[in-house]
């Protein structure tokens, strides 16, 4: 089994409730590790652990769910169990970085070893994990952090740009 990242643009879906009941539907049709939504409902963010992209994207369309996008991901920065416990620390930022063709799986993840001890220098900012895609075109980053601007000030320190900074539910 390999894990998904599943984006929906949401419709019809104005509060915490309606999101909720959404997310009890995907339950029943998919192996949902964790979900993430944008302030306002309008755009979730699925990870389900799934034999295979088909499969993965079969079990949101079958409950009539949009499926804006739909990539096979690596977690980085936490264990998959963790993820799965649910005891993982809040987040309420998420950073999309559409990631250059130059980089390869292997030097991203050597660039993130050396730059994450960089995070010290934004301590009011808490990094918690990432989700990579395996075929390197983006990387969805989550943190903890009083605001936008402390999250563009890590950004900086670790020598990162963002190519779409969310505040979440």
């Amino acid at each position: 089994m390999s894990l998904y990242l599943i984006e929906s643009s949401i419709q019809n879906v104005a509060t915490k409730e309606e999101f909720n009941a959404l997310i009890e539907r995907v339950a029943q049709a998919a192996q949902v590790i964790e979900v993430q939504v944008a302030k306002g409902f309008a755009r979730a963010y699925f990870i389900v652990e799934a034999a295979d992209e088909a499969t993965a994207k079969a079990a949101f369309e079958a409950q009539e769910i949009t499926v804006d996008l739909a990539k096979e991901v690596r977690l980085i920065g936490k264990e998959l169990d963790e993820v799965k416990a649910g005891t993982s620390e809040k987040v309420n930022y998420l950073v999309e970085w559409e990631i250059p063709a130059e980089i390869t799986m292997d030097k991203y993840l050597e660039r993130k070893k050396k730059n994450s001890v960089k995070y010290e220098e934004v301590p009011d900012v808490k990094f918690s994990r990432t989700y990579v895609c395996e075929d390197m075109t983006k990387c969805l980053c989550f943190y903890d952090a009083p605001d936008e601007a402390a999250v563009k000030r890590a950004r900086e320190a670790v020598s990162t740009p963002i190519s779409s900074l969310s505040e979440l539910e």
